[in-house]
């Protein structure tokens, strides 16, 4: 079949929408109408040749949908599901898919850097040549194809707009502060960079019982934000100490566990400052894979527990529905995350935004009736 899709034929290039043709379904696989797609950072590293694929690619890969055909080996009643995509295949059998770290699989790391489906082939082609497929996904497209098991059902009236979200920067956050950083009734929690997964994150402290919520970002506006969904405190660091802020409220001691989201290397060394003895830090934001982060030694003392993680300990056919169905009763708020809904076409004024600060998240609106 073909449908159309955002395609980026080399690092710092604008997107083109093009034509592109899709191979017949295998079996294991669905055919995903995608309704809604949001615009990542992840995605911008690859437009800036931070993070480097082969190309030409289709990026994309928070987005939801509707299943419109199965391949073989799935069951057919699975057409017309809505679904949040997983960026996560895995094999379930390598060393670390059986110790409950899907996010490592073998098969996915090996693939991971030629963008390839998870049978190791190319699906996607533009006038006879082929496109790559980022994160198994390829999800700036009209139509993405992926493993069963990637497309996770979600309740019917979940808005997909909405849904979207939960498939990178919700189910991050969230899950770092769920099932990654023992948070635990009456902490005190810091969250540096309130972009999308930096305010999920936040809301899954306020999930897990912390009592002190501390936002810390460069922008009043997204502060602002911050303090409508759950932090008790915000700072603004271009004016305010962060560490000295998180101090006064716990006699001297420090955050008891702080969560990095703004990617950067202040970020990082706030994150260590900012932590008490025997606390927990979870990166969560990156910088390129090359790049040092330099620390003062004596941050890092104390019996802190550092962890980084990619996808919030996720295990996505568990979490998926359980964060569409916070949404729809009111304990986790996505609408705040999305700044603008935009076309397919108006891509890359969405990765200029990004670029800019000026956007938490932009969304891709494929379908009328999401």
């Amino acid at each position: 079949m073909q449908f159309r899709a955002a395609v980026l034929g080399a690092p710092g290039e604008a997107l083109t929408i093009e034509t592109i043709t899709a191979a017949p379904l295998q079996p294991g696989e669905v055919l995903v109408r995608i309704g809604a797609a949001g615009l990542c950072h992840t995605d911008l590293e690859v437009i800036e040749g931070q993070l480097v694929y082969p190309m030409p690619i289709v990026l994309g890969h928070e987005a939801a949908g509707t299943i419109a055909a199965v391949g073989d080996a799935v069951d057919p009643r699975r057409i017309g599901e809505r679904v949040v995509l997983s960026w996560n295949p895995h094999c379930g059998h390598c060393f670390y898919c059986e110790r409950g770290q899907p996010i490592l699989c073998e098969t996915y790391t090996a693939l991971g850097p030629r963008a390839v489906a998870f049978d190791g082939t190319t699906r996607l082609s533009l006038r006879g040549a082929p496109v790559r497929t980022m994160f198994y996904m390829a999800a700036f497209a009209e139509y993405a194809i992926v493993t069963a098991p990637c497309a996770v059902p979600i309740p019917a009236e979940m808005p997909l707009d909405r849904a979207c979200l939960l498939g990178c920067g919700g189910l991050t956050g969230v899950g770092a502060a769920t099932r990654i950083a023992q948070i635990g009734f009456g902490d005190t929690v810091m969250v540096i960079g309130c972009g999308a997964v930096g305010l999920a994150a936040l809301q899954g402290a306020r999930l897990a019982g912390a009592e002190r919520i501390v936002a810390v970002d460069l922008d009043d506006a997204k502060l602002a934000i911050a303090r409508s969904v759950g932090a008790t405190e915000v700072v603004n660091a271009r004016r305010d100490d962060p560490v000295a802020a998180v101090r006064a409220i716990t006699a001297g001691r420090g955050a008891d566990c702080v969560l990095e989201a703004a990617g950067n290397e202040a970020g990082f060394r706030l994150s260590a400052e900012a932590c008490r003895p025997g606390g927990r830090i979870v990166w969560l934001g990156k910088v390129g894979v090359g790049q040092d982060v330099a620390f003062r030694w004596g941050s890092l003392m104390g019996e802190k527990q550092i962890t980084r993680a990619s996808y919030g300990g996720a295990q996505a056919a568990r979490d998926l529905p359980l964060l569409a169905r916070a949404y729809l009763d009111g304990k986790l708020q996505l609408d705040p995350l999305v700044t603008r809904r935009i076309r397919l076409e108006d891509i890359n004024q969405g990765f200029d935004d990004l670029r800019a600060g000026r956007a938490i998240r932009s969304v891709i609106v494929f379908d009328a009736a999401i």
